[in-house]
């Protein structure tokens, strides 16, 4: 699992349908600080939020 989808699946365990929207807020805080490289991780966490793409979070059965 890569580390934006392991954050994905983290931000959608506590905050449900709102974990896109808190995820383009934290993108917004770095974007505003200039780090491109912290922008380019949350807008791949976003990308995968809003996919639908998440990693099980709980082992296999």
């Amino acid at each position: 699992m890569t580390e934006a989808a392991r954050i994905a699946a983290q931000l959608s365990a506590q905050y449900g349908e709102d974990a896109a929207v808190i995820a383009t807020l934290r993108a917004a805080e770095v974007a505003a600080q200039g780090d491109t490289e912290a922008l380019t991780h949350w807008d791949e966490v976003i990308a995968i939020l809003e996919s639908g793409n998440r990693a099980p979070t709980g082992p296999a059965n």
